[in-house]
């Protein structure tokens, strides 16, 4: 195994000690920090998310120095994965509560599923569009764990690598390069989430 040091964006968001717990029962050297030498030292980067689209990233400009973050990944191409809100804050607006500017790393627009009962909550498959690497082993239609009202509709189809069906079909999982998100949360669906994470950690 390679030298892997995870860095977990820490901006006060609920689910950061979730992942880290998981990160550690799989031997994982792994730091929750915003620093921007951890950042820098890191060999992957973590963006959990819970809450609302438009107080994500507000915390995450407060707290993180995003151009610095965005230098690491984009230019650096170190591997990214955003989970949840951390997929979501990737679009280019976020129509939560208002409208709110994302990060604008992928084009595209968060906007409300439409369905009979929200939150979309508990277990649900998913549907792989286009074969990635952390999909590696991980037979189609398998179930992860959502908790989301709100879903990305990315603006390059073909950037897409799952797809989930509630009330309407949304992505559940993007890929542009090295930068990876997934509406779902790894960290509560069992062996299988656990496997995607692996599979993200050998990038």
């Amino acid at each position: 195994m390679k030298n892997i040091k995870v860095c977990i964006l820490d901006y006060g968001s609920g689910n950061v000690a979730s992942v880290y717990n998981l990160l550690n029962r799989l031997n994982y050297k792994a730091i929750i920090s915003n620093n921007s030498s951890d950042i820098k030292d890191s060999s992957h980067i973590i963006l959990p998310g819970v809450g609302t689209f438009g107080a994500s990233i507000k915390k995450i400009r407060n707290e993180i120095e995003t151009d610095l973050l965005e230098n690491e990944i984009k230019i650096k191409k170190k591997p990214f994965l955003g989970i949840c809100v951390g997929m979501q804050i990737l679009a280019d607006k976020g129509f939560e509560f208002g409208e709110h500017n994302g990060l604008g790393w992928i084009e595209g627009r968060v906007e409300k599923i439409k369905a009979k009962v929200l939150p979309h909550i508990g277990w649900n498959n998913i549907q792989i569009k286009k074969q990635s690497p952390i999909f590696a082993n991980i037979e189609n239609l398998k179930d992860f764990y959502f908790l989301n009202s709100y879903a990305f509709n990315v603006k390059d189809k073909n950037l897409i690598i799952s797809e989930t069906n509630y009330g309407k079909t949304f992505c559940s999982a993007v890929q542009k390069d090295n930068i990876f998100g997934v509406q779902f949360h790894p960290e509560k669906s069992q062996k299988t989430g656990q496997l995607l994470i692996r599979n993200f950690l050998k990038l």
